[in-house]
């Protein structure tokens, strides 16, 4: 594998920690009214939160963080470099549709169900068979990653459908899909030395 840049390592890392503390500062500033464990982190940045600012800039923040990390990610497989760097591209885009008070629209739907199938897939899609494999990039546990992903956003998926704790859901989802790309990175960085 081709040395991989530090400042992939502060990318990597910064998106859980912005992400996180972004929904969690956001949240605390939000007016009586928000549910963290029944409202989503959309409705943060949505028309009609205070302080909305805090949590598009988050997402915008976020999503540049996977793209670097992507094309920090060299002797990766390029197909989870490139599915890594368009769940960054959808972080924006759902950045750049907020949702309106009355629920989401197309766009931001759209926008977030490609940013989590392609944030949950990237792992299997980057995965190495053989002796040289590195541990974090292996098949197996590639696909275990993959699904604990898939099977947390379909938790989440059936929460927005029904009465379930919606936010604890997506929460889980985007923090799992944003703190693997730091794993892997720090892993391919110590198998290094």
């Amino acid at each position: 594998m081709q040395p991989l840049p530090r400042w992939a390592l502060l990318s990597s890392g910064s998106a859980p920690v912005l992400l996180v503390g972004g929904w969690a500062v956001a949240g605390a500033l939000q007016r009586s009214g928000y549910d963290p464990l029944t409202q989503t982190i959309s409705a943060l940045a949505g028309y009609g939160a205070a302080y909305r600012w805090i949590m598009t800039g988050v997402m915008f923040a976020v999503g540049a963080c996977y793209a670097a990390t992507a094309a920090g990610l060299r002797g990766v497989a390029a197909p989870g470099r490139i599915a890594l760097a368009c769940g960054g591209a959808a972080s924006v885009l759902v950045a750049l549709s907020p949702e309106p008070a009355a629920g989401p629209t197309l766009r931001h739907t759209a926008a977030a169900v490609v940013g989590v199938v392609a944030l949950a897939v990237w792992p299997l899609l980057a995965s190495e068979r053989g002796p040289a494999a590195r541990w974090v990039l292996r098949p197996w546990l590639a696909a275990a990653v993959t699904g604990l992903c898939l099977l947390s956003a379909l938790w989440f998926l059936v929460s927005l459908r029904g009465d379930g704790p919606a936010g604890v859901a997506e929460r889980l989802v985007t923090g799992l899909e944003a703190l693997w790309p730091f794993v892997v990175v720090a892993a391919c960085v110590r198998g290094r030395r």
